[in-house]
Order: C-alpha cells, then structure tokens, then sequence
C-alpha cells in the first residue's frame, strides 16, 4: 500500500453507494504490564542501573569477642531505553471526500498498535526466560532469569538454593514439585529466604489446566476425596502475548513487584502535522522504555520439551 494514503487506492470510501464500510480496528487486548511490573519513575538519564548488597550470616555463639561479618556487593542490572515509533500520512483531498470517517478513527487505530507493541515488550521478560536476553537491559550475573547455572556473588556453594527452572508439564503434580523447589531457593549469601509462591503465569494454552488444579476442591485426576492443597492458593495470570504453549511460571507477587520494573523514559506521545505544500497530513506516535529484572528469585520457570 502506498504512502500517504491517497484518494486512488482507497475508492471504496469515497462511494456513497456503499451502505456501511467496517473498520477492522478490534478491542484492545487487557494490558499486563501494570499487572506484572512495578512502574517506577525514570531517572533522566540515557539507562538506569540497579544493584544488589549481600545479607549477613547467622549469628555465632559468643566466646569472649564480637564476630564481626562483611556484606558483599551484589550483581548490576543496568536497564537501556529502546525508542519506538510509528505513523501514517493522509492526503488532504481523501480526508475531506471519504464518505464513511474511517481516517478519523486511524489515529486510535496508531495508538492501539502502539499498546500491542508495548505488550509484546512486557511479555519478553518471560518468553526470553530461559536465555540470557540483553535486548533491553544487562545483568552482571550473565545467566538467563529462569537458570540451573545461578551463581553467587559471595562464592557460597550453589549445590542448592540457587536453581529455579523446572522441566515438567504442568500439572497439580508438578506444581508441587516446583512449589517445594520455589520456597527453598537462599539468598546471595547462602541463607533461608522467605518466598511466598502464590501466582501462575501462563499462555493461553494451559488455560483449562490451571483452572482445574486451582479450583478443585479435591485432588486432580484421582478417585481419593483428598482435599486440594493448591485450591485458591494461585492467582492464574493468563497472558496472550506468552508465545510458548507449554511454558510456564510460579511466581511471589510481592517479590515479583520488587524485582519486576517497567520504566517509562517518555511515555506514549502523539503528534500531527500538515505539510505546507502538498497538503498531506503526518500524524506519529513515540515512546520509550525498558522492562527490567533486579533478582531472579521471585519467579520459578516450568521450561517444557
């Protein structure tokens, strides 16, 4: 299709004749990045950088002197704002002929395009998971969020503690497995965390399974009247923009919120201008931003084969 958009190719709308021309223009999809991320302010300058301070150990027994312990420095993410943008032009003699005031609603159309494009943002913290992605931020640690390869800035012994991936399908079964794992993990330094795993993310796909494991009052898919441990425990987040049919995640809510950041460098903007001289109009629309982690572990991914 040409640009601008001109009387030419669109002959349709300048037809009377015709009773109704629809615009494919649908409702705009439920937006998770307010659900997922917390939203703090930008800080003016080019990235945005974060970082991490050890906790100290248990305390000893006293035996006559004070033993004194050392915090460590922890690992750097640092988060880039990437611009977007798009537009549309218009010739003057179409927006004043058209017949059926679809150009009046394209600059709701640009706008709903650019909502999907910030939702395919948000959702890539998750689709990326299992891979180190530093598409829109970097972190000093170099492993994906969702890893079995974890390491500590300490030098504790990772044996355990420190692996929140999962490999089972998702089932009432596995969703025990993976809460058992999730409230294990340790801190930098090698300690007992308190993890409270109480949401499921998960793509459209896995929708009817999620319902069932956190809505029976009995266990899924046995004869036993055994009550179910995980009825109403979850908060099921299904999320259409999660690519994988398979994949999915446990999550802390309040961990999640900690961790999770969504900066808005320049919020959505729109503008629109008229060329002096051929009469087209230009509208555009620009943003930018960065979808960021700080720690790994308020989240436990379920990477399927």
């Amino acid at each position: 299709m040409a640009t601008p958009h001109i009387n030419e190719n669109f002959a349709d709308l300048l037809d009377p004749r015709f009773e109704d021309i629809y615009f494919m223009n649908f409702e705009e999809v439920a937006d998770k990045i307010a659900a997922f991320y917390s939203m703090p302010p930008h800080n003016g300058r080019a990235d945005q950088r974060y970082s991490q301070v050890g906790d100290f150990g248990d305390w000893s027994q006293f035996m006559g002197s004070v033993n004194y312990q050392s915090l460590s420095q922890g690992f750097d993410s640092i988060a880039t704002f990437l611009e977007w943008c798009s537009g549309f032009q218009i010739e003057r003699r179409l927006y004043d002929d058209e017949q059926y005031n679809i150009m009046d609603d394209m600059p709701a159309a640009l706008g709903m395009a650019g909502a999907r494009t910030r939702q395919t943002h948000g959702a890539r913290i998750l689709n990326n998971a299992f891979s180190n992605d530093s598409f829109f931020s970097v972190h000093s640690e170099g492993v994906a969020l969702c890893s079995t390869g974890h390491t500590s800035a300490t030098g504790v012994s990772t044996a355990s503690g420190f692996d929140n991936l999962t490999t089972p399908a998702l089932s009432a079964t596995a969703l025990t497995a993976a809460r058992k794992q999730h409230v294990r993990l340790k801190s930098d330094a090698g300690n007992k965390i308190q993890i409270v795993p109480d949401e499921l993310w998960i793509p459209v796909d896995l929708y009817d399974v999620a319902y069932e494991i956190v809505a029976s009052m009995g266990k899924v898919d046995t004869a036993e009247n055994n009550r179910n441990v995980h009825e109403s425990a979850y908060t099921v987040h299904e999320w259409i923009y999660l690519d994988d049919a398979n994949n999915w995640f446990l999550a802390d809510g309040g961990l999640r919120k900690k961790s999770a950041l969504w900066i808005d460098r320049i919020p959505v903007e729109f503008g629109m201008a008229e060329d002096f001289d051929t009469f087209v109009g230009k509208w555009r629309g620009y943003m930018r931003y960065a979808p960021i982690w700080r720690d790994w572990r308020f989240i436990l991914g379920g990477q399927v084969s």
